[in-house]
C-alpha cells in the first residue's frame, strides 16, 4: 500500500425527510444563494421543502446550471453572489450542480480571472462555504473536494480540486430520486461504476481492503443497478445506489493506491465536440480502454474477473475477455450504448478527439503516466 493522507470533512445526513434539517447545518444568519439546475426539483417539490426548511434564513436563488457545467453560466451567479453579499452556498441537485457550485465557491473571493483556477491551476487562498442537497446519485461530488467545469467558448473541459471545496454536509435522501428519469438514473449507475474501476483496475498495491471495498461496491452497483430502474420508489435500493455512488469518489478506496482516470480524460472530450452525456461516454470509453491496456492491467483484469465476474474457466486471456464483455454487456443492459456509432459517431471524428487531448496536455495518462496519445487514437478506434 502507498503512503496516504486521507482527508473528508463532508457530514452526511442520510435518509428520507432530512431535508427538514438544513437549518441546522447553515450558519445562523447567512445569506444563503441556493444553486440548482431545471425545473426538475421545482416540479418535484424539493426546492419548496429547501425553502421551508431555510424560511428564517435570507435567501436568493440562482438556476440553469447545465449538466457539464458552463463557465459562462456559473460567472452570471458569481456576479450575483458578489454582488447580494452571499456568504453561504446551496446546491440542490446533481453533481453537475453540485461541481459548478465549487467553482462558484471558490470563484466568489478569488483575485483575477477566475478561468485561472481551472486553466492556470491559479492558487485557491479562500471559498466560500457550501453544503448540498443531492437529487442524483452518479458523481460523488457531495463529499468530495473536486469538480470539472466546461467553457462553452474555447471547447475545454477541466477539473480541479482543492480541500476548501468539500461541502460544509450533503442531504442524500433517497426519496428525491423517485422521479428520475430512467437515462438518468442509467447514467448514474454507469459514472459510479466507472468511478470504482479507475481506482481499482490499475495494478496490484497490497491493498486489500481497498480492493475489497471497491469490489463490494462493484457487485452493488451489478446487483442493484438494473433494480433501481425496474422498482423506481424502492427506497432500500435507490439508498444503496445513493450511498455507493457516494463512497465510489469520497477519497476512501482511492486512498493508498494508483488511479488512473484516462477513461475520463479521453471521454471528456466526446462531451465537449459532441454533446454525450458524461457516463455515455464512459461506457464508450472503457471497455476499449481495458482492450488496448490489457498487458498492464493483466493481474487486477483477472483478479476483476475472478471476484467481480466469478470468471474462472478457461485461460487468462480468455478470462480478460470475457471480463470486459460483461463490463459492455452491463452498460448495455442498462440501457446506455457503447460503441461511438450507437451515437452517430463516425471514425473521422476522432483526429479531432485525439487533437483535443493533445491541447490539453493529456499526453502521458495513466497509473503509470505513460499513456500516449497513440494509444488514446487506438482506444477510440476500438470504441468506434
Amino acid at each position: 500500500m502507498q503512503n496516504f493522507t486521507f482527508y473528508n470533512p463532508t457530514r452526511i445526513l442520510f435518509g428520507a425527510g432530512r431535508i427538514a434539517n438544513l437549518a441546522r447545518e447553515v450558519p445562523s444568519g447567512a445569506r444563503v444563494l441556493i444553486t440548482y439546475g431545471g425545473g426538475s426539483i421545482v416540479r418535484a417539490g424539493t426546492l419548496a421543502e429547501v425553502r421551508n426548511a431555510l424560511k428564517d434564513f435570507t435567501l436568493f436563488e440562482f438556476a440553469g446550471i447545465e449538466p457539464n457545467p458552463s463557465y459562462e453560466t456559473l460567472m452570471q451567479a458569481v456576479e450575483l453572489a458578489r454582488r447580494e453579499r452571499i456568504d453561504f452556498l446551496l446546491a440542490v441537485g446533481g453533481g453537475s450542480v453540485i461541481d459548478g457550485t465549487k467553482f462558484i465557491a471558490a470563484a466568489i473571493p478569488f483575485t483575477g480571472d477566475p478561468w485561472n483556477i481551472l486553466a492556470k491551476r491559479a492558487r485557491i487562498v479562500s471559498a466560500v462555504p457550501f453544503g448540498s442537497v443531492l437529487t442524483l446519485p452518479a458523481t460523488g461530488s457531495e463529499m468530495n473536494n473536486g469538480a470539472v467545469i466546461t467553457r462553452r467558448a474555447s471547447n475545454d473541459k477541466l477539473a480541479f480540486m482543492h480541500d476548501l471545496l468539500f461541502p460544509r454536509f450533503s442531504v442524500l435522501d433517497p426519496t428525491k430520486t423517485y422521479t428520475l428519469p430512467p437515462r438518468q438514473v442509467a447514467n448514474g449507475v454507469v459514472d459510479a461504476f466507472v468511478h470504482v474501476i479507475e481506482q481499482y483496475l490499475t495494478y496490484p498495491a497490497d491493498a486489500k481492503v481497498q480492493d475489497r471495498f471497491a469490489e463490494g461496491l462493484l457487485l452493488t452497483l451489478i446487483e442493484d443497478g438494473p433494480k433501481a430502474l425496474q422498482e423506481p420508489e424502492n427506497y432500500a435500493v435507490r439508498g444503496t445506489l445513493m450511498w455507493t455512488a457516494t463512497l465510489a469518489l469520497n477519497g476512501l478506496i482511492g486512498a493508498g493506491v494508483p488511479n488512473d482516470w484516462a477513461t475520463h480524460m479521453l471521454g471528456h472530450e466526446l462531451t465537449v465536440l459532441h454533446g454525450l452525456d458524461h457516463a455515455q461516454t464512459l461506457a464508450v470509453v472503457l471497455p476499449a480502454m481495458l482492450h488496448e491496456r490489457r498487458s498492464e492491467k493483466r493481474d487486477k483484469l483477472l483478479q476483476y474477473a475472478e471476484r467481480v465476474w466469478e470468471l474462472r474457466e478457461g485461460d487468462e486471456e480468455e478470462r480478460i475477455d470475457q471480463a470486459i464483455a460483461c463490463t459492455r454487456q452491463f452498460f448495455e443492459s442498462l440501457h446506455v450504448p457503447t460503441r461511438l456509432s450507437d451515437y452517430g459517431i463516425k471514425k473521422d471524428a476522432i483526429p479531432a478527439l485525439v487533437a483535443q487531448l493533445k491541447r490539453h496536455g493529456m499526453v502521458a495518462l495513466g497509473e503509470h503516466n505513460n499513456f500516449s496519445l497513440d494509444g488514446s487514437r487506438r482506444v477510440y478506434e476500438l470504441a468506434a
